[in-house]
């Protein structure tokens, strides 16, 4: 099982763009993860296909469960 913290932003054309951070410290703080967007954004450090990140528009944490299935070969 592999857990990801998704950070979602509005860029500079309205539209979603996401950071993505591979298994979390957890539990996960929203008022930590709230100050560390604030952050990205006032920094200005990360850009994507539509432009600056400009506001924060969520947070998410997304796990994956693989099971591999037997098929005899």
């Amino acid at each position: 099982m592999s857990k990801k913290l998704e950070l979602q932003f509005i860029n500079f054309e309205g539209k979603t763009a996401t950071l993505s951070i591979d298994d979390p410290i957890e539990p996960v703080e929203a008022a930590a993860i709230s100050a560390a967007m604030d952050t990205i954004i006032a920094a200005n450090i990360f850009t994507s296909t539509g432009g600056d990140l400009v506001a924060k528009k969520g947070a998410r944490v997304v796990e994956r469960n693989v099971d591999d299935v037997e098929i005899g070969l």
